[in-house]
């Protein structure tokens, strides 16, 4: 069966959905005798609710509930479209300063020749100084297995070499056919 809204089952009511969504209660949902009001072009106090209410209506703004744990909850009297423009605003800002960390992945063979494993290294330098925490991993294929501690070594010396700028987060070890290890960034002192 469909669902119809406005029917007479007691069901969809738009205005009441609405309600329910919003974070802040706003006019007429704020139903505490009294309010804290605050805010630019009102004096700060306490004031029975219908009376803050009549202070919004005569402004043509809203009264929005800001801290509805405090005691009497505090209200803002504010054009709530705009208010919530900002916070998504400053929210976004916020989300776009912050770095979320990945993880790079290194790749090496038990016979990596040197000249590949400087190359490699230099590219984890690169990650962790960015912040980014680098996974090695030695893949054995075949017979290539029966030198383990040739790949030990290998991640050895690959943490030995980045030890300035990473930590290494537990020593080597095989999972499968693999042997890795995890370097994590230094904490960096601003200057």
């Amino acid at each position: 069966m469909a669902f119809i809204p406005n029917q007479n089952r007691g069901g969809f009511n738009p205005r009441f959905r609405k309600e329910q969504q919003q974070e802040h209660r706003t006019n007429h949902m704020i139903r505490v005798p009294q309010v804290r009001l605050v805010g630019d072009n009102v004096t700060v106090g306490v004031y029975p609710t219908q009376e803050a209410l009549k202070m919004a209506q005569d402004q043509a703004l809203d009264l929005v509930e800001i801290s509805p744990t405090a005691d009497p909850p505090v209200c803002k009297i504010i054009d709530y479209n705009k208010f919530l423009y900002d916070k998504k605003k400053k929210e976004k800002e916020v989300k776009a300063n912050s770095k979320t960390s990945e993880v790079k992945e290194v790749r090496f063979t038990p016979n990596t020749d040197d000249h590949d494993f400087e190359f490699k290294t230099k590219h984890a330098e690169k990650f962790l100084q960015d912040g980014n925490k680098v996974k090695a991993h030695v893949q054995f294929k075949g017979r290539a297995i029966m030198f383990k501690e040739r790949g030990e070594l290998l991640l050895l010396k690959f943490a030995d070499r980045l030890k300035d700028i990473g930590a290494l987060e537990g020593m080597p070890k095989m999972e499968g056919k693999r042997m890795q290890v995890m370097l994590a960034p230094k904490s960096q002192k601003k200057k």
